[in-house]
């Protein structure tokens, strides 16, 4: 029995480029991913195909493409280098789909059906969704195996697609007889503030499909959007508290602390310090001075961008060519373990 191969750090992450991206995706994922390029090799898609299945963008194929570039513009305004770390979005890159297909025929029927995240989007009609949707996983499976990732930053609401990956890679390994094959990716989940909440409810998380725009800060926003939304932030009449004890039955009041944290790379205990006892009309403005400054720079260079697409689609490309130079000699190596080849 030969050992299994070791393989190199790499992490793989990505959004969907469906509606407009907040502060949630960059306080949740994109804020994070920039340190993460100093660490190891990385790789940041626009997973658009995945877009797919969600029925507004299937009606509106222009909303996808539109958006496809607002993503890309977002993850170099954020603070990603497509020299250092590719940037494409997955449908230049055919090997992903043909990997789905043959882990569709590695993954179980049993294992899908659990998927929590299908239950919630597809809602009591599920004979109604499509198959996409349902399938969904095993494509986020072949995103990251397809490059033999070995680190995922996921939020919490995909760490249950991740163990699906990893229980799709430890199978095809055990079926196939080629131990180690595919790593089992690990999820690297960082900061205070990987679940950002609803501005107009601390229970529910920030969305880009919430109907209120009020709920979210768009990385589209101006500055006096941005500052709008985070004073007329839902709170409630007490003052800041002293201790993550004090937040019991206060959400909203959690919700903005964690975010004042995240953007200024504090913890929630330091900074409830520095603000217990102050009514929240006078935090809520140091925290709209805080956002802008943190984000209006990222809009002002995502609007740029986005004036010139021919340099997103150059960048796009580029990273394309360098995932599929990647991708292509693992998927001929899967191809040939399942006897697609000879």
């Amino acid at each position: 029995m030969t050992d299994a191969p070791k393989h190199p750090p790499l992490a793989f992450s990505g959004m969907q480029p469906t509606n407009t991206l907040h502060l949630g995706n960059y306080l949740g994922a994109l804020k994070n991913w920039v340190p993460l390029q100093a660490k190891m090799a990385c790789l940041f898609c626009v997973v658009d195909m995945h877009a797919l299945t969600d029925d507004a963008g299937y009606r509106k194929p222009g909303d996808v493409t539109r958006s496809t570039y607002e993503v890309a513009a977002a993850y170099i305004a954020g603070g990603i280098d497509p020299k250092r770390s590719p940037i494409f979005n997955q449908s230049r890159v055919p090997q992903h789909a043909e990997l789905a297909w043959i882990l569709n025929c590695v993954a179980r029927v049993g294992w899908l059906d659990r998927m929590t995240q299908f239950k919630e989007k597809s809602g009591k009609h599920t004979e109604r969704s499509s198959v996409g949707l349902y399938t969904y996983p095993v494509l986020m499976a072949a995103d990251i195996l397809v490059y033999k990732a070995t680190h995922v930053p996921v939020g919490d609401d995909q760490k249950q697609h991740l163990e699906l990956a990893r229980d799709i890679a430890q199978k095809f390994n055990n079926d196939y007889a080629v131990p180690g094959y595919f790593p089992l990716p690990e999820p690297v989940i960082t900061g205070p503030a990987t679940r950002v909440m609803s501005l107009r409810d601390g229970v529910k998380k920030m969305s880009k499909s919430d109907e209120s725009d009020n709920s979210r800060i768009n990385l589209t926003d101006d500055a006096d959007a941005i500052a709008q939304k985070i004073r007329r932030a839902k709170t409630d009449p007490h003052p800041l508290p002293n201790n993550q004890n004090e937040f019991k039955g206060r959400p909203e009041a959690e919700n903005l602390i964690n975010i004042y944290a995240a953007l200024s790379d504090d913890t929630a205990e330091k900074v409830m310090r520095q603000f217990a006892g102050q009514q929240f009309s006078t935090f809520k403005n140091t925290l709209a001075e805080l956002a802008v400054s943190k984000l209006a720079p990222i809009t002002a260079e995502m609007r740029r961008l986005m004036a010139d697409r021919a340099e997103i689609d150059r960048i796009l490309k580029s990273g394309a060519e360098k995932a599929q130079s990647l991708a292509e000699p693992i998927l001929a190596d899967v191809k040939k373990i399942v006897g697609l080849v000879g």
